[in-house]
């Protein structure tokens, strides 16, 4: 260590000591009042201060304008909330446009709260104590713990700090001591002692103890997954079509644990794993001061970037575009950058997507369109309005279109969408069908419904779960998959068969009715998450709520959000591997004896198994018809090799079995 430095320790020390002996005076004397924005700190910083955040306390929440004196932009010192680069990453501003500051005040949210009261009038108290939870934990949880009982969508219009939403107390106060990652369904469990939790190890807290009044302390639980569990995993209580509650449970979402039953769980998986901060609250490295108006602080390593992007733009911009109707405080400028960043994560992010033309004669077209999950989760994941889906399209040599599966229609539906709700497809040889990832909801009559009190079991949730998804989890009973058949045997399966791939492949036989050209392939996957098939219900009924939203959505851009695209072209019929063939040989190793062949067509002329002498130990009969062969191989470890005629031409693929 040089004198320099030494010298300039101590002065650092004798600084902080002179500062805490401040702190001491002020707390005996005339300190400052519990104020964000009191005059003293508006002199320190030089300005007026912001005045769009909400400001105030109820008996254990500070609004966010309480937060953001500090954790805002540091104009003054251009010191605080500035990454290595210069660029302002500021909390309070990355956070103030994204879904979760504006929870209270969506008009979805709102609409949908109204549909479900409407229906189920008798249930109006818990519906609304149950749903203000997450959208309004400031307020909602303030008068529980209190002791004044439910809370109410009318308690919220008029409460200045609930409609802060999910805010920074709303997230920093949450207790590590009891049972996180175990209570669901809005059940948070609180620090009533107006302590707030970060996730440093060194922190001085005299300047937020005195001028906010909570004492900031080290809490490594806010960098875990377990601090989102609490709302992203929901259950609701089943009632029937009287609105006679029938003691059943229905998953309306399990983001979390779904993130629990795949490789990306870093409690099992610590090596590889990543949790939801580590890609919602994405980390940068430091050093970055977190707090403004105090020079002598040192920055902090990793910082985590406060965007909260998903992948909801189509909410992100209907809000930015009525925001002074909903009476929000994010500036245009600020939306368009929580939209830039939410597309960049479904982008980017989401998926990978892989096309392939496996075949072709005069008479078909035989491509594949496999979908890998990126995410930690279920794509897509949370509210079960939201799907994705998939846009085949091949045109021939002059560009004209010969074939079609999915795309949309004036009205943002997807074209080919049956009546009621699309099945899931292994197979698509008909422009008439799509494939549609998507939860599909269940009443007790077995009846699509969108009314999630009535919903008892899922007809369709065929969403690709993530990669490590297995059916044997113990939280699988909370993220099943439900109406796709076992005859789907890549849904979650790797070409061997083995499950947890987090992918499927989607097979498409295109008619070409004698073209021989060369033909352009465009697969493309778009996301809604909030889809007109939806609003269908909600919008047959009338209250000021979905009245209101009725009038933005039918005025909002619902064009669907890209999530990938691939586009091949494709020269020849001829069969150049087995792959192109569209035959699968599987598992590989075999591990019981058993080797399955499947996607065996009228190309297919003969399949001969032989050991490795080259003796023959089962051969496949033309004459026993349908789509997949399965051999025994004798009980001993070993090399065989199958033998494939088809097309004119032999194919060959090694097989280990042990």
């Amino acid at each position: 260590m040089t004198v320099t430095s030494s010298w300039t320790r101590v002065a650092l020390a004798a600084g902080m000591l002179l500062f805490v002996g401040l702190l001491v005076a002020w707390s005996e004397g005339n300190a400052p009042v519990a104020d964000a924005h009191h005059p003293w700190r508006l002199d320190a910083r030089g300005g007026d201060g912001p005045i769009d955040l909400p400001m105030g306390y109820n008996e254990y929440f500070a609004a966010s304008g309480e937060c953001h004196g500090c954790h805002g932009p540091d104009t003054v010192n251009n010191h605080a909330n500035i990454d290595p680069d210069g660029n302002d990453v500021n909390v309070s501003d990355d956070w103030r446009s994204t879904m979760m500051a504006n929870s209270a005040r969506d008009p979805f949210w709102r609409a949908k709260v109204s549909h479900e009261v409407l229906v189920n009038p008798a249930h109006q108290v818990a519906l609304e104590d149950k749903c203000t939870s997450c959208h309004a934990p400031m307020g909602r949880f303030n008068k529980q713990m209190t002791g004044g009982g439910p809370y109410s969508m009318a308690e919220l219009h008029m409460d200045t700090i609930a409609l802060d939403g999910v805010s920074c107390v709303a997230c920093h106060m949450q207790s590590p001591e009891e049972g996180l990652g175990h209570h669901f369904s809005g059940e948070l469990t609180y620090d009533t002692l107006h302590r707030l939790w970060g996730p440093y190890e060194f922190i001085i807290g005299a300047p937020m103890t005195a001028f906010i009044g909570y004492e900031p302390l080290y809490g490594p639980h806010v960098a875990e997954a377990a601090l989102c569990a609490g709302c992203h995993t929901l259950l609701t209580a089943t009632a029937d079509i009287n609105g006679e509650h029938t003691g059943d449970m229905f998953v309306e979402q399990a983001t979390y644990h779904e993130w629990l039953n795949s490789a990306y769980n870093n409690v099992a998986n610590p090596e590889s794993g990543v949790t939801c901060q580590g890609c919602h609250v994405p980390r940068i490295d430091g050093p970055i001061v977190i707090s403004a108006n105090y020079l002598f602080l040192e920055g902090q390593s990793p910082f985590g970037l406060h965007h909260f992007a998903g992948a909801n733009s189509f909410m992100l911009k209907l809000m930015r575009d009525n925001s002074a109707a909903l009476g929000l405080t994010a500036s245009t400028a600020q939306f368009d950058s929580t939209i830039a960043r939410t597309d960049r994560l479904v982008q980017n992010n989401a998926l990978l997507l892989d096309l392939d033309v496996t075949g072709r004669d005069a008479d078909t077209a035989f491509i594949d369109v496999a979908l890998t999950n990126l995410g930690g989760h279920k794509f897509p994941s949370g509210y079960p309005a939201r799907r994705a889906f998939v846009e085949l399209v091949v045109r021939d040599a002059d560009g004209q279109e010969r074939f079609r599966s999915g795309g949309w229609d004036e009205e943002y539906e997807v074209i080919g969408h049956d009546p009621d709700w699309e099945p899931h497809h292994d197979v698509i040889a008909d422009p008439g069908q799509v494939q549609i990832y998507e939860m599909v909801m269940g009443d007790v009559n077995g009846d699509k419904t969108t009314i999630l009190e009535r919903a008892k079991n899922p007809l369709k949730d065929n969403r690709v779960p993530p990669l490590g998804f297995l059916a044997s989890h113990p939280a699988y009973d909370t993220t099943l998959v439900a109406g796709v058949p076992g005859t789907d045997t890549d849904f979650n399966r790797s070409a061997q068969g083995v499950e947890g791939s987090g992918s499927d492949v989607v097979h498409y036989h295109v008619p070409m009715q004698g073209y021989t050209g060369p033909i352009t392939v465009e697969a493309r996957v778009w996301y809604q998450s909030a889809p007109p098939r939806w609003m269908e219900e909600m919008f047959s009924h009338s209250t000021p709520e979905i009245d209101a939203f009725r009038t933005m959505y039918e005025a909002a851009d619902g064009t669907p959000v890209l999530v990938r695209e691939a586009i091949v072209t494709d020269h020849t019929t001829g069969i150049d591997d087995l792959r192109e063939l569209g035959l699968r040989i599987f598992p590989n190793p075999v591990r019981d004896g058993r080797l399955t062949i499947r996607g065996i067509t009228g190309r297919v002329e003969a399949i001969d198994v032989f050991d490795v002498r080259g003796a023959r130990v089962g051969a496949w009969v033309p004459t026993q018809g349908g789509p997949v062969w399965t051999i025994d191989l004798p009980r001993t470890t070993g090399t065989y090799v199958v033998v494939v005629q088809a097309g004119g031409r032999r194919f060959v693929e090694r097989v280990v079995a042990y």
